[in-house]
């Protein structure tokens, strides 16, 4: 089997570097040409490591990763299945033909809690296997409430397993910066990156635009059916920007997903959407390192822009165009 590992340092402190995000992001991978959404095709066998560190044995370890695993289960249209093996003494660093989870010691990445490797089968973007580590250099709970001064290890495993799913960032939240890094100010989903403060149990809980890409990315029928889409071009100037920010905001139950623009010509979806009418907005994306998530010229020199009417979604459909024009900053 030709295979590709694909890695993502996801999950940093409040107080660390800044990450680009996007809401909700798919990951990708081309086969024969054309670009396609990387996934599991079978239920997710996954193992634990029984190292444990300070405060969390490898039991709880376990529990907390079981738990994780079913808040996405439960999100998803389609069954997501999985289904927890045994402890072992294998480590989560490097193809096995297991799925592993544990704890490593990670100095050198002292600003990140956890990351996600997954390896595809590159004929069809199968995800075939994939490890999880959590850095046992930070302080780890898995209370109920939350432990004030240690990160709640369910709220970061909800994240990675995100990733490890084949969702990519989220960019529903705001940072500002602080101390020389960049502190989170609110944030609008799970995947929103750099948003797990130490004692918050917050983000245990999935958000639209977290549910909305998990079922886009595991669709049915019926959730396709139920569902509706927003789309049109964001352009300046005459010409499509790349890289936009879009989000659509329902007027009704004040729900928030967001989408991009992938395309040179400036053409968006925001998908997952419930039927109703909505605010949409459009913004750069000009908060991070850009070069890690997309292959191309972002265009991040326009000031954020709305569209001209409030727009309608219907169900089992899209929203006529949505077409929004930005200006220069």
């Amino acid at each position: 089997m030709n295979r590709i590992v694909v890695r993502v340092l996801v999950a940093v402190l409040s107080i660390g570097s800044p990450s680009p995000a996007f809401a909700y992001l798919k990951f990708g991978v081309r086969v024969g040409g054309s670009l396609i959404d990387i996934r599991w095709n079978r239920t997710i066998s996954y193992f634990v490591t029984d190292r444990g560190v300070p405060g969390v044995p490898s039991t709880e370890l376990r529990d907390a990763i079981g738990r994780a695993f079913s808040t996405w289960q439960a999100a998803s249209s389609a069954v997501v299945r999985s289904q927890f093996q045994s402890l072992t003494n294998a480590q989560p660093d490097g193809p096995d033909g297991r799925t592993t989870f544990g704890f490593v010691d990670r100095p050198d990445l002292d600003r990140v809690l956890g990351a996600t490797s997954f390896f595809l089968d590159q004929r069809t973007g199968e995800i075939v296997e994939a490890d999880v580590f959590f850095n046992a250099r930070f302080n780890w709970s898995t209370a109920a409430n939350g432990e004030a001064g240690r990160t709640d290890l369910q709220s970061v495993a909800l994240h990675e397993i995100g990733h490890l799913l084949g969702l990519g960032h989220s960019a529903l939240g705001e940072t500002e910066i602080s101390g020389g890094g960049r502190r989170v100010v609110g944030s609008g989903a799970v995947m929103f990156p750099i948003a797990f403060t130490a004692g918050s149990t917050a983000d245990r809980e999935l958000q639209p635009d977290d549910r909305a890409g998990i079922n886009d990315l595991y669709q049915t029928a019926e959730f396709s059916e139920q569902t509706s889409s927003i789309g049109g071009r964001i352009t300046k100037n005459g010409s499509g920007v790349f890289g936009a920010h879009v989000a659509a905001f329902n007027l009704e139950t004040g729900a928030l997903v967001g989408g991009f623009s992938l395309e040179s010509d400036g053409t968006y979806v925001v998908a997952g959407l419930s039927p109703g009418s909505y605010v949409v907005r459009v913004e750069p994306l000009d908060d991070g390192d850009l070069d890690s998530f997309f292959s191309g010229l972002v265009d991040v020199d326009f000031r954020v822009a709305y569209a001209a009417r409030v727009v309608i979604a219907p169900a089992g459909g899209s929203s006529e165009a949505v077409n929004i024009q930005v200006r220069p900053k």
